[in-house]
């Protein structure tokens, strides 16, 4: 009999049927999960430092942000505007008299803005004229440039509504001719760890279903193990098995962990069912063990293969996923390729899920493309090892 036989087309022995044999490949799998200590720090550790990471050190919000206003003005409005500002969560304000120290302050790096309050600010709001401020920000940091002019401008218009309501009474001053009434839902705080902390859970699944099973066939020929499994009577298909399962209940593990982690310490909402959060996880486990998978058995080197994993999973599901970088926003050659990112399904699938609840004509199609790529990633395997295990 030949080597690759037993793996491919060998028949069962009367004495071993397949369930006992995917067994005690099972177990036998996760007993070197037990014995490789790094296999748990990524299930584990791993996630807790990402999701800390991405709940607390990196926030896109805004909050307490150095800005220096600039009072050329004495009048009580004036000094009310400037009360609004020194009030904000949003701004640490330095109030200065003159234009001048504001411009060294920013050229230092000490200040990221400036709102200007002119001279005839309390004359015109007093005429019932408009009245305008200067708003000053910095463009070397666009981004933060862009949220300063708008929080900036947002506190004069809450402002100007508050004068507005004081003054309904008076025949001087008519109300707004139109009245807009914002109301944002599922975020209504507009919270950053809102979309960042599914966003890491989505990295962390990547992480493990891919990066950790990537090294797992690649580790049996570096080993010299395959040679004796070669020589079993194992099946393709519960050589491939035993190499899913223990990784498959690894990620649901790390999954809950995620979700505790999130629910009770960050104060994520859960709006969805847990069984359809258990449904959007394991679809993505699909494609993400299918291509751990499918590199190891290519590269049967677990440096190689790892960093492979890092190339074609885990920059991706970062930079081209939606998770940190908006995919309307880039580049239409760029967003084609996102759609080659199964991260790019799971996030607004666990987005939904986590914020909004269980919005089907949400979650249903996200679900079906994951299980597709599964299904392509482990057809690629299954051709790739059985390649492999024949030569």
């Amino acid at each position: 009999m030949s080597e690759a036989a037993p793996l491919s087309t060998a028949p069962s022995p009367s004495g071993a049927s397949p369930r006992r044999r995917l067994t005690a490949l099972v177990v036998k799998e996760f007993a070197q999960i037990r014995r490789d200590p790094s296999t748990f720090a990524i299930a584990f550790a791993l996630p807790l430092l990402l999701l800390f990471l991405f709940g607390y050190a990196v926030s896109l919000d805004v909050k307490k942000t150095k800005i220096a206003l600039v009072i050329e003005d004495s009048s009580a409005p004036s000094r009310s505007l400037a009360t609004s500002y020194a009030n904000s969560p949003y701004f640490d304000v330095t109030p200065l008299r003159a234009i001048g120290p504001a411009r060294d302050a920013m050229a230092r790096e000490q200040v990221r803005g400036i709102v200007v309050i002119p001279g005839d600010f309390g004359t015109s709001v007093t005429k019932g004229h408009p009245a305008d401020i200067q708003i000053i920000t910095d463009g070397s940091q666009p981004n933060q440039a862009s949220f300063i002019a708008a929080y900036a401008d947002g506190v004069r218009q809450s402002w100007m509504a508050g004068e507005l309501g004081e003054k309904t009474g008076s025949a001087r001053t008519p109300g707004p001719p139109i009245d807009v009434s914002t109301r944002i839902w599922y975020n209504p705080a507009l919270q950053s760890r809102f979309f960042l902390v599914p966003g890491s859970i989505a990295v962390v699944m990547t992480m493990i279903g891919t990066l950790l099973t990537a090294l797992v066939v690649a580790r049996e020929w570096e080993r010299g193990t395959m040679e004796a499994l070669l020589a079993t009577p194992v099946r393709m298909t519960e050589f491939i098995a035993s190499k899913v399962v223990p990784y498959f209940l690894l990620g649901l593990a790390s999954m809950a962990l995620c979700t505790v982690i999130a629910v009770t310490v960050f104060a994520l909402p859960l709006r969805g069912s847990v069984l359809t959060l258990l449904a959007i996880a394991s679809a993505f486990l699909m494609p993400s063990l299918g291509l751990g998978l499918f590199i190891s058995s290519a590269t049967k080197n677990q440096f190689v293969a790892s960093q492979v994993a890092l190339l074609s999973a885990f920059l991706p599901t970062f930079l081209l996923s939606g998770f940190l970088f908006e995919i309307a926003s880039m580049p239409w050659p760029i967003r084609l390729i996102t759609y080659a990112v199964p991260a790019r399904y799971l996030i607004p699938a666990l987005q939904t899920v986590f914020i909004a609840g269980d919005v089907w004509a949400v979650i249903l199609p996200n679900i079906a493309i994951m299980l597709g790529f599964g299904f392509f990633f482990f057809f690629l395997c299954f051709r790739t090892t059985r390649r492999s295990l024949d030569s």
